[in-house]
């Protein structure tokens, strides 16, 4: 399966990340090669100093070559510090310009795709599989390329000195370098495979915390620390994997370079007797071999840390190509003020190819009106209001808003004038103040009042020393059931929509509360297409019409009086509560 999965080319690294950054990237092989160009002095020097220096006896030479080593020194220190304020600065800024677009695009996807998703698994993917690009645009990088230049620079030297020490060098580093292609290949599939283990378990970690209440309360923490031990064993065996791997390579070249080593000693001693090769010349052989051998290793390790980035950027780039729900191209109509009819036409869905939900569901909600969804269970109520609300997208029949085709129309000319009301009454981690105005934060203060007042936010907030200053922690664990619906109602209220969607707007507060609340929400239905969802039949006795939806179609449709006097299945919903 791995293998069917699409890989991030270098030509698309190449267009994509480094031919912006091309300048900068300019600038840093220049100081690169200026670095590595002023690296040769040390080696270069060598031979002068043993044969004409000690050799010769020539001291005149001597405070001229340890000046130039000196210099050399001094410009290979300050050109690497500038290479990282230039471009280990600027990976960072492009980490963080990967990271707000990934998470930007992952907005836009249909609420569907978080169906399917765990939501610490998405946080890691965001924030750890773009990590490995500051490798593409970072020293390491053009330590690759530079590497490259003093390999082919000491290469030049070598074969001066002597071609002979150079073809037998040569044998060991060609293997070396098949070896670690063959590695490389093979080190790619096992980083793409670190990045969704440590996305899981991090996704796991989320959920234990989240429900942290429940684990405690069903005394399952050995059970949540078991499965935490596994996955990070996961992780365990897989860095094991390529840590077996990378060590191979370097073992591998270790033991190579090795062999040459002991194959230039046996040369060279033979040929310093032969007197076809000179003691100091022996010695810078072996000086440029070292500066040879060691960013050939240098570029081993930049080698994997490339593989790993290109692994995440496989990963990022299969987010990136999911396809949005906001299509430019598709949804082309915008409208500036909804009215809000509504209107479903032979509308049919399915979660899952070949089982429909929803099966030629037709009606209209007139501007203005209240549509009540009743019905069992799973029968299809919270799937019409996702449509309504263009969370779901049908795939046959059309639902129009204003006689505009939704499928069609822009989605933030649409959604801007959408509020919700959902049933696990989602707050962030925040004061009361913060989550009202989460719907329209540039809200003036007598628009956030007459919302606090609307919902009956006050009744409770002034209990807190703070009030709505008061930080009510992730998801609003601070606050009852009862309290987080009633800010949720303030925060539409403060919306001030079009069209609403009340999903069990009411279910979680008391039989007190919740006569607060019907009252202050017969003003915000009040001009607005609303759809509201209720299993509590005796709050939407008052809606322009109420429909009964049985396994996905329309069973019954009327006002309360006419379907109870119908003595259809709403009847029978109706008095089985009553009686309870």
């Amino acid at each position: 399966m791995e293998k069917n999965k699409k890989k991030v080319s270098m030509a698309q690294v190449f267009k994509d990340i480094v031919w912006p950054r091309r300048r900068l990237l300019a600038l840093g092989f220049v100081l690169i090669v200026i670095s590595r160009l002023s690296s040769i002095v040390l080696p270069y020097s060598v031979k002068p100093i043993i044969d004409d220096v000690i050799g010769n006896g020539d001291l005149s030479k001597l405070k001229l070559i340890l000046a130039g080593v000196a210099a050399s020194i001094l410009v290979s220190a300050i050109i690497s510090y500038a290479l990282t304020m230039l471009l280990s600065v600027e990976a960072q800024h492009l980490i963080s310009v990967l990271r707000a677009d990934v998470q930007k695009h992952l907005l836009r996807l249909p609420t569907r795709f978080y169906d399917n998703q765990q939501t610490g698994k998405l946080v890691s993917r965001v924030m750890t599989d773009v990590e490995g690009v500051r490798n593409l645009v970072g020293t390491g990088f053009l330590q690759l390329v530079g590497g490259v230049l003093m390999a082919v620079i000491c290469l030049f030297f070598l074969i001066n000195i002597s071609w002979q020490l150079t073809l037998f060098t040569l044998i060991p580093l060609s293997l070396f370098g098949i070896i670690s292609m063959k590695a490389f290949g093979r080190i790619r599939p096992i980083f793409r495979q670190r990045g969704e283990i440590n996305a899981e378990v991090t996704g796991r970690l989320t959920q234990t915390f989240g429900g942290i209440r429940v684990i405690k309360g069903f005394n399952a923490a050995r059970q949540e620390a078991l499965v935490f031990e596994k996955g990070v064993e996961r992780i365990f065996q897989n860095v094991k994997s390529s840590l077996t791997t990378t060590s191979f390579v370097t073992s591998t070249g270790s033991f190579l370079f090795g062999v040459a080593l002991v194959g230039i000693l046996g040369i060279g001693g033979y040929m310093l007797t032969e007197n076809t090769l000179t003691p100091g010349e022996l010695t810078q052989f072996a000086f440029f071999l070292g500066f040879l051998i060691a960013p050939i290793f240098q570029m081993s390790n930049i080698g994997s840390q490339l593989t790993e980035a290109f692994a995440g950027l496989d990963r990022t780039e299969e987010l990136m190509n999911t396809a949005v729900e906001d299509d430019d191209a598709i949804r082309t109509i915008k409208i500036d003020h909804i009215k809000g009819d509504i209107e479903f036409k032979d509308v049919c869905f399915s979660y899952e190819e070949g089982k429909e939900v929803l099966k030629d569901v037709t009606f209209s909600a007139p501007a203005g009106s209240v549509t009540a969804l009743v019905g069992t269970s799973g029968s299809g109520k919270s799937t019409i209001a996702g449509l309504a609300a263009s969370f779901l997208v049908q795939q046959s029949g059309t639902i129009t808003v204003d006689g505009y085709d939704l499928s069609k129309v822009s989605l933030d000319s649409f959604r801007g004038q959408l509020g919700v009301v959902l049933q696990d009454d989602f707050l962030f981690d925040g004061t009361i103040r913060e989550n009202i105005l989460f719907a329209k934060p540039d809200a003036s203060e007598t628009e956030l009042q007459s919302a606090i007042e609307g919902a009956y936010v006050n009744e409770f907030a002034t209990k807190f020393e703070k009030g709505i200053d008061t930080v009510i922690g992730e998801r609003g664990i601070k606050l009852s059931g009862g309290q987080r619906q009633r800010v949720t109602i303030a925060r539409a209220i403060l919306a001030n929509p079009r069209i609403l969607i009340l999903d069990e707007a009411t279910s979680s507060l008391d039989t007190e509360s919740e006569s607060l609340i019907q009252e202050s929400l017969k003003q915000l239905l009040q001009g607005r297409t609303t759809f509201v969802i209720a299993h509590r039949l005796s709050t939407i006795r008052q809606a322009d019409q109420i429909l009964v939806i049985e396994q996905g179609r329309i069973a019954e449709r009327g006002k309360h009086e006419e379907l109870i006097e119908k003595k259809g299945r709403y009847y029978e919903l109706y008095t089985y509560q009553a009686r309870i």
